[in-house]
């Protein structure tokens, strides 16, 4: 079984990965990627790529984008790209190839077992294909700014810009869950961790 956890940020997928990791469906144990872990290594196996793309742009803008030693400084990229979608789409289209071949070793490498995918943009890359569910995770508005504030210490006007970016994920999801006919369920954070456990537990089971 090949599950994808999802939601919006500060809703809590890297808490319900976690949860789902303890589970055994089918005599099977779970294991589990992080796309944003292969994100950051997808982006220093292209950081050539990337500097010769965005390198001029960059330094017209005063923005440094490689340390001494070459590496990509992820934050400062980000700064670079964020709210212009066609400077998205340039970096998407250099990074997200590296990504979906990252996610696709890994499914290879863990055939004999469970497997969750915990990613917030799968639905723009083919490994999508390859859900055999979708789990969105839910959490109400109010609770995601706050858990966002206390995690990352980020200004909330600086949070709700990245809230916005994220509109339309689960229509996102919904459609490639009905092009593709992949179940998905939603999971709502919210209440005791034994209260989840039990959604969990359910969504599992339909599964």
């Amino acid at each position: 079984m090949i599950i994808c956890v999802t939601g919006s940020m500060a809703a809590g997928k890297n808490f319900v990965s976690s949860l789902i990791e303890k589970k055994i469906v089918g005599g099977r144990k779970f294991v589990s990627i992080d796309a944003d872990v292969a994100g950051h290594i997808a982006v220093e196996n292209s950081s050539k790529k990337i500097l010769e793309a965005f390198g001029k742009l960059a330094s017209e803008k005063g923005i440094r984008l490689a340390d001494e030693k070459g590496k990509i400084i992820r934050r400062n990229l980000g700064e670079l790209i964020f709210g212009n979608a066609e400077l998205v789409a340039k970096q998407e289209e250099i990074v997200y190839p590296e990504i979906t071949s990252i996610i696709d070793e890994y499914i290879e490498e863990n055939k004999d077992k469970n497997i969750i995918v915990n990613a917030t943009l799968l639905f723009k890359i083919p490994a999508i294909k390859k859900m055999d569910a979708i789990i969105f995770v839910g959490c109400p508005f109010l609770i995601r700014i706050f858990r966002a504030k206390k995690r990352d210490g980020m200004k909330f006007k600086n949070i709700l810009s990245r809230f916005k970016s994220q509109r339309g994920l689960f229509s996102s999801y919904k459609k490639s869950s009905i092009e593709f006919k992949i179940k998905m369920f939603t999971v709502l954070n919210l209440g005791s961790k034994k209260a989840v456990e039990k959604k969990i537990s359910s969504v599992l089971s339909k599964c």
